[in-house]
């Protein structure tokens, strides 16, 4: 069975041989036979052709042309044509008219001539190869003959580019054309320099100058200048395959952060049949293992890829005593999992191959009490606890773009309206959001215009910084890749659902004739909102009335997501208003599908006064308190007068507390009801409001925001409307007596938050350092893309600088110690 690296091989031979085919002229003979005046008529400006002219052929000269025309074939590759020219008895011209210049062949830029060779230095089809790329790259390959010359372009090109310093013992060889070859295609990306001068091999810390030696160096980042740049020498023979591996993996990232199963990993050090070591880690030891990791990594520079595994992403069933794993090319190999001290035995397990079999892991028994010590005790947190418990199922994402820092703006121009979830993976909210957006993609699947994307602000911190997220989850809703709002409701999937559906219609939505209007208040909806029964708003306005239509749309804008809006300032806005017992200025309030329509006259008021009236208005007279709507309720800050009961409320009780609802003096409380049954919470209110459960259903007065006394309707009594006025009077002259009065200290959570951003500060801090506007590092050159696409990569050892201090060689952080790790509770209460 072929090897991946087989088949590396043959896909980059038959890579070449496409390109070949693809340049081919189409002619059975690839030396063409021209006169001189063809031949010069027939040059093109920018195209490179190499030409002997001769007037007959003598036998010395014979095997030349034999060399020329085999290399015909190879120069063609690089868009240089090979041509014989005939020249005539009786031209005299400067080509064809002298002797020493029948002995020579010429190399053509368009009509500009670039050298002349004797044709003794063209040999055979390398040194042929060789010199005449050597003389078409003049400037991507810099020869040298000193170590001053070799140090000058090394500061030159420090904080700018990469070298590939090659050292061949004499031009024209195989190994001088390999570089040759090499340069002509990376010569854009790194610049090539070329030596025949053994003592500068030498001064490179390399006595082995019996063969072609390639070093690449690591000058990017370098920025001293009397520091040299760092080198990793090719250990392999100088050939144009092996030149094209070495500068692959140089251009692959020094360490690959992987967050997926291992055995799905694949690298580009993979298909190019090295093994990839895997450094095991958690997030308490992060920052020290990722030093560990690079460390390694430049010491298997060439020999071994290295990855960064994450055991807090990755369901491992392994000993958690493991520290290295080790992956193979081979296929049908599993990885191994091992526990080593330091460095040097990562660095053995891959120079000797033996090692592994030496390395044994025996102690699996300690494998249940490692697991057992790994489960924290059972969080009082139930964001995090519901979380964990459905860390194995796995969410249907498909329909949410993954978004990054090359792909955020594009994505926002594709679509007029784009929704972006700003979280990070590690974070249990943002974990229970991402459930309830997977949903909310599910409801929007197939809805034009409209991209449902995310951003996993631990990957991309630069991102929302930029975007001014300081807290996750977050979402935002993007209008054509420009305006953006913040959502800041609920975080279930119907109030998401209907925010980001109402921000695709106009708030206000002008409506052009009274027909249109009255349409609006029968609930004749745009097809936008075909979803939405709620209560619709309807401002009516004269042309008299402009300042108060203003301040309406404003208002409009601030509760774009939120509502239903229609304004409506035609000629027969007085009629239309009339028509329900008010007058220009007004608003119109439909209930669902238009049953009854209020209305209400507008005064004076300003746009955020505006703004708290709607919102009170769209409240319900005698709402159900859930989880959901508690908030909206509370931030009226007034008395909550409220009806517990175990299901739906009596149809008598119910009938009584909605006159005293609707007759209550305007925002004096808040009359309202909570159903046990689905809003079990209520359990934990009762309790916290009495020593014993009372029985139900039980009416209960509040006031958290003036002394927090709660008072119980007497349960000897009906519950009538007459009987609650009664006792509320009783209650406002003091002469009831509280059951309780709840505790004037602040509702913080048991426990400290974690401050989630300045756990991220270090790692924000570092790419906002090395990444500023234009010093984005250079990516990965195409080739290199056959990376998984769900790794993500740090930028690759050409954009980082070495580690002054050593991380140590010691690996024992990365192992976990549970039983020493201080456990630190992990909670959201506050939320």
């Amino acid at each position: 069975m072929p090897t991946q690296k087989d088949r590396w091989v043959s896909s980059f031979s038959f890579f070449l041989f496409c390109a070949s085919s693809i340049l081919t002229w189409g002619t059975a003979r690839l030396l063409q036979e021209l006169s001189p005046q063809e031949y010069f008529s027939s040059l093109q400006a920018g195209k490179a052709s190499l030409a002997y002219f001769s007037h007959n052929v003598s036998p010395g000269a014979q095997p030349f042309l034999e060399q020329i025309e085999n290399s015909a074939e190879a120069l063609q590759d690089y868009g240089i044509s090979v041509v014989r020219v005939n020249c005539p008895k009786e031209d005299v011209s400067r080509y064809c008219g002298r002797e020493k210049a029948l002995r020579k062949a010429y190399l053509f830029r368009g009509s500009v001539l670039i050298r002349e060779f004797p044709t003794d230095a063209l040999f055979d089809v390398n040194s042929i190869v060789a010199n005449v790329l050597f003389a078409l790259l003049f400037n991507e390959v810099k020869y040298i003959e000193t170590l001053a010359d070799l140090q000058n372009i090394e500061n030159a090109l420090k904080g700018r580019s990469n070298m590939v310093f090659a050292y061949v013992p004499a031009t024209g060889t195989a190994e001088h054309r390999a570089v040759m070859e090499a340069a002509f295609a990376y010569g854009t990306v790194h610049q090539f320099v070329l030596t025949t001068e053994a003592m500068l091999l030498k001064d490179t810390s390399n006595d082995d100058v019996s063969s072609a030696q390639l070093l690449f160096c690591h000058c990017q980042q370098a920025t001293d200048l009397t520091q040299p740049c760092r080198k990793t020498a090719m250990g392999q023979a100088l050939t144009l395959l092996n030149i094209h591996r070495h500068l692959k993996l140089m251009g692959a990232p020094l360490v690959t952060e992987v967050a997926e199963d291992p055995e799905k990993v694949s690298t580009v050090h993979l298909q190019l049949g090295l093994p990839l070591v895997f450094i095991l880690s958690q997030k308490e030891t992060y920052e020290a293992d990722k030093r560990t990791a690079e460390f390694v990594a430049w010491q298997l520079l060439g020999k071994a890829g290295v990855a960064l595994l994450s055991r807090d992403l990755v369901d491992l069933n392994i000993l958690l005593r493991s520290n290295v794993a080790l992956k193979t090319p081979d296929e049908g190999v599993p990885i191994k999992y091992l526990v080593l001290e330091d460095t040097d035995e990562v660095i053995t397990l891959v120079e000797d191959k033996n090692k592994v079999k030496q390395i044994q892991e025996d102690e699996e028994e300690e494998d249940a009490d490692e697991k057992e010590n790994n489960n924290q005790d059972i969080q009082d947190d139930q964001v995090v606890e519901a979380v964990s418990r459905d860390k194995k199922r796995e969410l249907p994402l498909e329909q949410i773009r993954v978004l990054t820092e090359e792909t955020f703006h594009s994505a926002l121009l594709e679509t007029p309206w784009t929704v972006v979830l700003f979280y990070a993976s590690w974070e249990a909210v943002s974990l229970a959001v991402l459930q309830s957006y997977a949903e909310v993609a599910d409801h929007l699947k197939g809805t034009r215009g409209v991209l449902l994307s995310r951003v996993n602000c631990w990957d991309w911190p630069g991102v929302c910084t930029k975007e001014n997220v300081t807290q996750f989850p977050t979402v935002k809703v993007y209008e054509k890749g420009e305006r953006s709002v913040m959502y800041d409701g609920m975080w279930g999937t119907e109030e998401l659902t209907s925010f980001i559906m109402l921000r695709q219609v106009s708030c206000p939505l002008k409506l052009a004739t009274v027909d249109e209007a009255e349409g609006y208040l029968r609930g004749e909806l745009p097809s936008e909102l075909s979803f939405f029964h709620h209560t619709s708003l309807l401002g009516v306005f004269s042309t008299a009335t402009s300042e108060a239509r203003e301040a309406f749309e404003e208002a409009g804008n601030i509760l774009s997501g939120h509502v239903t809006m229609g304004m409506y300032f035609g000629d027969d806005a007085l009629a239309l208003a009339h028509k329900y017992a008010v007058s220009p200025p007004a608003l119109l309030l439909a209930s669902s599908r238009g049953q009854s329509v209020k209305g209400i006259a507008l005064s004076k008021q300003s746009t955020q006064d505006l703004v708290q009236m709607i919102r009170y208005e769209l409240l319900d007279i005698f709402p159900e308190i859930t989880v959901e709507n508690l908030p909206r309720y509370l931030q009226l800050r007034k008395p909550f007068l409220i009806l517990f009961s175990d299901g739906d409320v009596g149809q008598m009780e119910s009938k009584e507390m909605l006159k005293l609802a609707k007759g209550r003096p305007q925002q004096a409380f808040v009359a309202c009801w909570l159903n046990l049954r689905k809003t079990p919470v209520g359990h934990g209110v009762l309790k916290a409001y009495f020593a014993t459960m009372p029985s139900l259903p039980v009416l209960i007065w509040v006031d958290l925001h003036a002394g927090g006394q709660v008072f119980k309707f007497p349960p000897e009594q009906s519950i009538t409307e007459m009987n609650i006025l009664s006792w509320l009077e009783k209650l406002k002259a003091g002469l009831e007596i509280p059951s309780s009065s709840l505790s004037e200290e602040d509702w913080k959570p048991p426990l400290p938050a974690y401050d989630f951003l300045q756990m991220m500060e270090a790692a924000e801090l570092s790419l906002h350092t090395s990444h500023h506007h234009g010093d984005t590092p250079a990516r990965d050159p195409p080739e290199s893309s056959g990376v998984d696409p769900t790794i993500r990569e740090e930028p690759s050892q050409e954009t980082k600088a070495e580690k002054v201090a050593s991380p140590g060689r010691d690996l024992r952080g990365t192992a976990p110690r549970l039983a020493a790790r201080e456990k630190q509770g992990k909670r959201h209460s506050e939320l």
